[in-house]
């Protein structure tokens, strides 16, 4: 197999990432297409930076592990495979589960700061960052942080006030520039759905030669 092609994919919280890989991925198989996300390497909740009122801020890119990130993703590039344990945001409902990523054509690298970090941004072949109106991500993340993460709705307001909002305003939006595709998620995105799976698709084919 051929160096895999590697695809970055960003955007502000609740913007619409996870759904959007989770329609990618119906048209692949795990020999075509790995999928590694940043969610899975939030350093442990005692270690992450926290505000001026003691609350853990985790939308922050120190709240990440970026050397065993970037770690991780070298092995995959270099066709090794890669065992982590699932991040659960602390939800005590959920029992992590052992995940394990195998080399493919073509690897996708998902999370708010992939664009951010160097060490990543420079390894990426493709650059995809999905936007949406501010009043649907936020809408969004009060859905996704109350049934996955177990959050009230006074906790997921004061992060997306004072953690979300100005981490997505320094550290995730001045980085739409770099990107080689902007996706509009505020109707659907099923156009840019289609054009990404038929080039991945591709990609994908020719690695394998």
């Amino acid at each position: 197999m051929n160096n895999p092609y590697i695809v970055g994919i960003t955007g502000g919280s609740a913007s619409g990432k996870t759904l959007f890989l989770k329609k990618l991925l119906e048209n692949f198989s795990p020999k075509e297409l790995c999928v590694v996300s940043q969610d899975d390497y939030y350093h442990p909740r005692n270690l992450q930076p926290k505000d001026q009122n003691g609350i853990e801020n985790f939308d922050t890119p120190h709240s990440i592990d970026l050397k065993k990130f970037t770690e991780d993703l070298n092995n995959l590039r270099q066709g090794k495979s890669v065992l982590r344990e699932e991040y659960t945001f602390n939800n005590p409902a959920l029992t992590p589960r052992m995940l394990t990523f195998h080399p493919a054509p073509v690897i996708i690298v998902e999370g708010i700061f992939v664009f951010y970090y160097p060490e990543i941004l420079n390894i990426l072949d493709l650059k995809i960052y999905i936007d949406s109106k501010d009043h649907l991500k936020l809408e969004r993340r009060i859905s996704r942080d109350q049934q996955e993460r177990g959050y009230s709705i006074e906790d997921v307001l004061y992060r997306y006030e004072n953690h979300v909002s100005p981490t997505y305003e320094k550290y995730i939006k001045p980085f739409m520039e770099h990107a080689d595709m902007v996706v509009l998620n505020n109707q659907g995105f099923d156009k840019a759905l289609e054009i990404l799976k038929v080039f991945l698709k591709e990609k994908s084919n020719n690695s394998r030669l």
